[in-house]
């Protein structure tokens, strides 16, 4: 009895030593867990070093680095299972170059930026995280503030004129409608004019040619002498003085890579809007306009819950 005992326990032991060594097996190849993680840039910055080290904070079973992308290797040198970050246009620059090289996520690249490298395209490799809010989220955000507008004016160039389809799109569920202006030289104001008298609110589009600094005064005095409101297209052209935008912040970006670093980089994909948002207001601008002030944190979760409903 003694024997068949001692061997039970011996043919027992054994099977859970068996069964460890395939749990380890499998933890192993499990993509949610420990991984090496390569954020890469043109600019090795305090910024850029904050977020790395909070992402690293955030998974720490992670290995999370920032190399300056001066000290890039090729992309197909790079060991396969790395997962690749890429934080601004110079690097996807250096990861186009080579079709060779691992899974790859593009953080905070806009529509017009990928359309210039891209076209309509998009390699099979990359994951592109837009950095300007969709548009249906900022056409809704604009039926929440201001619900008696219908006319929005929009501004666009060549190189933002593909964005139009999709705002028509997305405008017509809403009762909303469209009102284009063309405007390739923005040091003539007559095609902003012309769409300001026809539009009941501008909806900026992510397109650096239009909005920037050297624009701004321009198109917040010529909007804001006729009682019109700016949307968009970006929170900071919100503290500039356009009434409102929603926009992803450092910590919902960490959140949005977190989830997509759980998952199998065969699971990412191919494009993705942040759903993780926040509206910012200028209340200075709401006051000069009329507007009663904008309730940011229950105006977003309103926008959000419009967004998950079916």
């Amino acid at each position: 009895m003694r024997r068949l005992g001692s061997r039970t326990t011996s043919a027992w032991s054994h099977r859970l030593r068996r069964l460890g060594l395939a749990l380890l097996v499998l933890l192993s190849n499990d993509p949610a867990r420990a991984a090496e993680v390569l954020l890469t840039g043109i600019e090795d910055s305090p910024g850029v070093r904050a977020f790395t080290a909070a992402l690293a904070q955030q998974r720490p079973n992670d290995q999370i680095r920032f190399v300056p992308l001066a000290q890039m290797p090729e992309p197909g040198r790079l060991p396969p299972a790395t997962r690749l970050i890429l934080l601004d246009p110079p690097s996807l620059d250096w990861r186009l170059k080579d079709k060779q090289g691992p899974a790859t996520l593009v953080l905070r690249i806009s529509r017009l930026q990928a359309m210039q490298r891209l076209g309509s395209g998009s390699p099979a490799n990359l994951s592109l995280l837009w950095s300007d809010p969709p548009l249906s989220r900022q056409l809704r955000l604009i039926r929440e503030i201001m619900p008696q507008a219908r006319r929005i004016g929009v501004l666009y160039t060549r190189d933002s004129e593909f964005l139009l389809s999709e705002l028509h799109q997305a405008a017509r569920p809403l009762g909303l409608e469209i009102v284009p202006q063309r405007w390739d030289d923005t040091s003539d104001s007559r095609p902003l004019q012309s769409l300001l008298r026809n539009s009941d609110v501008l909806l900026g589009l992510d397109d650096p040619t239009l909005y920037n600094p050297r624009t701004a005064k321009n198109l917040l005095l010529s909007s804001y002498a006729r009682q019109l409101a700016l949307i968009g297209p970006n929170a900071g052209f919100v503290k500039a003085g356009s009434l409102a935008s929603t926009y992803s912040d450092q910590s919902d970006w960490l959140a949005i890579l977190d989830g997509l670093l759980d998952r199998a980089p065969s699971g990412w994909p191919g494009s993705l809007y942040p759903p993780r948002f926040k509206v910012l207001s200028n209340p200075q601008v709401a006051r000069s306009l009329g507007i009663e002030p904008i309730d940011e944190a229950s105006l977003a979760i309103r926008l959000a819950e419009g967004e998950t409903r079916p």
